[in-house]
């Protein structure tokens, strides 16, 4: 994903919704509570640009119980990798 388009799903999520009209998400044992972790991806400075290697953050949600990371929150390039590690909620 690239950076304006994350920034673009962020700006979305802040305009003013009537949290009666959403929906609860729950963990596959019916939690409710997730915890914000995050994956750290190197990237080439070559890349970057930058005269070292750097680390990009991606926030997620995962399940406490489980560790498993839900889907929802992954960057979909990033799924396949991580396919081991997701939990569909």
């Amino acid at each position: 994903m690239d950076p304006n388009q994350h920034q673009e799903q962020q700006g979305q999520m802040n305009m003013n919704i009537d949290l009666k009209n959403t929906t609860s998400i729950s963990t596959p044992n019916g939690g409710r509570i997730f915890q914000q972790g995050v994956i750290l991806r190197k990237v080439s400075k070559f890349v970057s640009g930058t005269s070292e290697d750097a680390v990009m953050p991606i926030p997620v949600f995962y399940d406490p119980d489980t560790n498993k990371i839900l889907k929802s929150t992954m960057p979909q390039e990033l799924r396949e990798e991580y396919k081991e590690e997701l939990i569909d909620a």
